[in-house]
């Protein structure tokens, strides 16, 4: 038996309506001032590199081949933190379950399950998490912060002109994406509780410390 068809408030109507309008004006003036077809390559680009599975599988990686006991903390926390936002993006957009712009086409990657619907933008919400954490929780060098920076912005900014999300979803995404960094600040994990999980998940022992063998 299906289910009835969820109705929209009026006022929540008017304002997703007036977003669409404003998204849609947007992308207009950009393209005014740019070839949005020339530059899809690099909006190609930016999306893989902020999508969530190259993220997890990177970083996965990157923990397993580079078992250096000064970055198991790094790494643990942020592996907790795009995991916390991969939830967080998940839960918010099956209950809005808003749809993408009628112009999205050619996803990357492909949109599965709630990732199918737009509000908020895990894109930006990522890239927000991300820049927050190496500015903040494990400050990468000064010399990377406006490349950091940066990028984040040019990834919000591309999930526009590729009609990914409307203007509220990237909004949402990056108060989302600094949420989640907030978050972690207070549940960052100590370097010995992140050892103590690698150690848990690995088949091999860390070296130093008790852990090692």
């Amino acid at each position: 038996m299906s289910q009835p068809k969820r109705e929209v408030p009026p006022v929540l109507k008017a304002i997703l309506q007036k977003d669409v309008e404003v998204t849609k004006k947007l992308v207009i003036m950009a393209s005014r001032k740019m070839n949005l077809a020339k530059c899809k390559t690099y909006f190609k680009g930016l999306e893989i590199s902020c999508h969530g599975i190259p993220w997890f599988a990177f970083w996965i990686g990157f923990t397993w081949l580079f078992n250096d006991p000064s970055l198991i903390q790094m790494q643990v926390n942020i592996l907790l933190g795009l995991l916390l936002d991969i939830v967080f993006v998940a839960l918010l957009k099956a209950f809005t379950r808003r749809r993408r712009p009628v112009k999205n086409t050619d996803d990357a990657l492909g949109q599965v399950g709630p990732d199918v619907f737009s509000f908020p933008s895990g894109h930006a919400s990522r890239a927000v998490f991300v820049v927050y954490f190496f500015l903040n929780l494990h400050p990468a060098p000064i010399i990377f912060a406006p490349l950091l920076i940066v990028w984040a912005t040019a990834v919000c900014i591309s999930r526009l002109l590729m009609h990914r999300h409307h203007l509220l979803d990237v909004i949402a995404g990056v108060f989302l994406g600094l949420f989640v960094g907030i978050l972690m600040g207070f549940l960052y994990v100590e370097d010995s509780t992140a050892r103590w999980m690698m150690n848990y998940l690995s088949d091999e022992k860390l070296d130093g410390g008790e852990y090692h063998v």
